[in-house]
């Protein structure tokens, strides 16, 4: 897609947080499979697409010390940190696309609620998983949530790839297991419903 970011930029600096279909005030299953997947509060999490989510205050509200989010749009991230307030601090916020970025470290979590679903072109979704396997540790586990087989064909105007767990690991390849899936019924704030599958791999050692 053209000016992904640029996109993303107009959303955020035009809609408030609770002005966007994707928003959560509580992102339960998330903060639920993250659990899932790590117990120590010293493991690397990031949240890819992260943008004005709640779940980084989740995060370290449930004693995570580690947590990175990464966004195509700065004026999204700046609504999450002016929202944390001076927590912000210790959050590494990283501005960047996520087919393009060059991780500078290794991640044990690494989490997506709605940005893989955006990339309908095969080539972006091979770059995805490419910085995903240059980024996550062996051992260490990938969340993706998208729009279910089910699901809505457009978000904030723009085509999606709906998937299951089954087209996902099919993307990720076999070095990464899956451990469970779940489906939502997402309510956006305007009382509409949208079908969502969240999918936890573990990378093999």
């Amino acid at each position: 897609m053209p000016d992904r970011s640029g996109h993303w930029e107009h959303v955020y600096a035009t809609k408030g947080e609770a002005e966007v279909s994707w928003f959560q005030d509580s992102p339960a299953i998330s903060l639920e499979m993250i659990r899932a997947a790590t117990a120590d509060h010293d493991a690397a999490i990031i949240d890819i697409g992260g943008g004005a989510s709640r779940l980084v205050d989740a995060l370290l509200h449930g004693g995570y010390r580690d947590v990175a989010v990464l966004d195509l749009s700065a004026n999204a991230l700046d609504a999450a940190k002016r929202r944390i307030g001076h927590a912000a601090s210790t959050i590494d916020w990283i501005v960047a696309d996520a087919t393009t970025w060059r991780p500078a470290r290794i991640y044990d979590v690494w989490h997506d609620r709605a940005a893989f679903h955006f990339l309908t072109d095969s080539r972006d979704r091979a770059a995805y998983v490419e910085r995903l396997r240059s980024a996550l540790a062996p051992g260490g586990h990938v969340i993706i949530a998208t729009f279910a087989p089910d699901g809505p064909e457009k978000c904030s105007g723009l085509p999606v790839q709906r998937h299951d767990s089954a087209s996902l690991a099919a993307e990720l390849g076999p070095e990464f297991e899956l451990v469970e899936t779940r489906g939502e019924t997402h309510h956006t704030p305007w009382n509409s419903t949208q079908a969502f599958q969240f999918s936890r791999f573990e990378r093999q050692k």
